[in-house]
């Protein structure tokens, strides 16, 4: 084992399980979304599930899902009664997706029986169903028997590349598996006409501002011609990750909303392909952020832009801490840290 891989193994060994009641789901909403050129309501359920098995072995370095898995069994009945719990509330949106702390086709973590059940359920109501899942859980296997239950719902699955670069992926964020083998599962996919959406990860660890910008770009380019949707995940500080003990020690900044605005823009010239981001914990200081005056209006641009997917709207934000950023981009290669942040007196 790497020495990053000891240490996200070793900073998660406080964590507390949430056990909890396992009927239940951890939450569930609707929220606006892309489909088909149009923008509409999409619903969101997120299992408890027992959780993630890469993160059982050691994790990513900016992942605290965990923070959120019961690393217990759970039974059949009471994931499906989570998932009937959700759908009580349910409005006839026509995309649903369904997270859980790792992958949806991990059958230690949703069972065949399961992942049937949801998937026979949906078909009937919904247009798309969008899951997750690490390329190791895409098997051939696994597909075929998907095609009983899907009728003629579409299938959307989210890998979590991060970075095309391999270098990056394995000691900056631990991810556990290749360039080469997202690859290979997108292309599985892809030959039963199941959708593919890459998640890319905006500034892991060890790497500058300009860096992490650099990187984004380089990917969006190296995946374009795979993938049919691209979502950018700037980093947020998540409990007992090494983003957060890094984070503690002032020896990382979450990414400035200007650096996701800039990577939009490149990324938009690159691709087609829809481009979109959701800031997680955006504004805040453990999140992607900007100034006070600013970080309202620059998340508004994000979220405007993920649905509009017209470029010209990252182009209605101006704020004083613009030069700040592009300063700290001229001068991180001498120096750490964010000047806006210590003004704000938010430097942990």
């Amino acid at each position: 084992m790497n020495t990053i891989a000891s240490l996200c193994e070793e900073l998660k060994q406080k964590r507390k399980p949430r056990v909890g009641r396992l009927d239940k789901p951890v939450a569930f909403w609707s929220e606006p979304d892309r489909f088909n050129d149009e923008i509409i309501n999409a619903f969101v359920i997120i299992l408890k599930t027992k959780g993630c098995s890469w993160a059982s072995e050691s994790g990513c370095s900016m992942c605290g899902y965990f923070n959120d898995s019961a690393f217990v069994d759970i039974s059949d009945d009471d994931l499906l009664s989570q998932f009937n719990t959700a759908m009580q509330s349910y409005r006839d949106e026509p995309v649903v997706k369904i997270f859980t702390s790792g992958s949806f086709f991990d059958t230690n973590e949703i069972s065949k029986n399961v992942r049937d059940k949801i998937f026979t359920d949906l078909s009937d109501k919904t247009k798309k169903t969008a899951v997750e899942s690490r390329p190791e859980y895409i098997k051939k296997e696994i597909l075929d028997e998907l095609a009983v239950s899907l009728s003629t719902m579409l299938l959307e699955v989210g890998i979590g590349l991060e970075s095309s670069n391999d270098d990056i992926r394995e000691k900056h964020v631990n991810k556990g598996f290749t360039f080469q083998e997202y690859k290979d599962s997108s292309k599985l996919l892809k030959s039963y006409n199941h959708l593919i959406k890459t998640y890319v990860l905006v500034k892991p660890p060890f790497l500058s501002e300009q860096q992490a910008i650099k990187d984004c770009i380089n990917t969006i380019e190296q995946v374009k011609d795979i993938t049919d949707t691209i979502s950018l995940n700037p980093t947020n500080v998540q409990k007992g990750t090494l983003v957060q003990y890094l984070w503690n020690r002032r020896y990382y900044r979450p990414p400035w909303l200007w650096s996701v605005i800039e990577i939009l823009r490149q990324g938009s010239s690159i691709t087609k392909k829809r481009l979109q981001c959701d800031v997680a914990g955006g504004g805040s200081i453990r999140g992607a952020h900007n100034c006070k005056n600013c970080d309202k209006l620059a998340l508004n641009t994000i979220r405007h832009f993920s649905l509009s997917q017209n470029p010209n709207d990252l182009d209605n934000i101006e704020c004083n801490c613009k030069k700040q950023w592009e300063d700290q981009l001229s001068l991180e290669q001498i120096s750490f840290g964010s000047l806006i942040d210590m003004q704000r007196g938010l430097i942990p």
